[in-house]
C-alpha cells in the first residue's frame, strides 16, 4: 500500500528538520521522496517545537512527525543523527499501532 496507507488512514506524515527549503528541495530530489518537508531554518527551532520533537539540547532535529485530522501529533520519530534516514518500515509500524490502538 506504501506510503499512501497514511492518507487512507486519516494521517499526515511530515518530515522536519533545520535545514533551508532549497536544501530540503534537493534532499527531495536526490532521494525521491514525496512526504511534505517543513523546514525548520528560520526561526530555527519553531516547526520542531510545535510538533514537539525538538531535541533536548534545544536544537531541532532530523524528524518524522504523523498528525491526525485535526493536526494533533499522533506519532513522531527523531533521528538519532543527520544522516539517519528511517525505514518505511517504522512509519507502517506506526501506522499499525495507530489502528490497534483505534486512533
Amino acid at each position: 500500500e506504501g506510503l499512501e496507507g497514511c492518507g487512507a488512514r486519516g494521517v499526515t506524515l511530515y518530515g522536519a528538520a533545520c535545514d533551508s527549503a532549497g536544501s530540503q528541495q534537493a534532499f527531495r530530489e536526490k532521494l525521491g521522496i514525496t512526504i511534505v518537508q517543513l523546514s525548520d531554518f528560520e526561526p530555527k527551532g519553531a516547526v520542531c517545537r510545535a510538533f514537539g520533537v525538538r531535541h533536548p539540547g534545544g536544537f531541532p532535529e532530523r524528524a518524522l512527525v504523523m498528525t491526525g485530522p485535526d493536526g494533533v501529533v499522533l506519532w513522531s520519530h527523531q533521528a538519532s543523527n543527520p544522516a539517519e534516514l528511517p525505514g518505511a518500515n517504522l512509519i507502517f509500524d506506526a501506522l499499525d499501532a495507530l489502528d490497534a490502538v483505534g486512533a
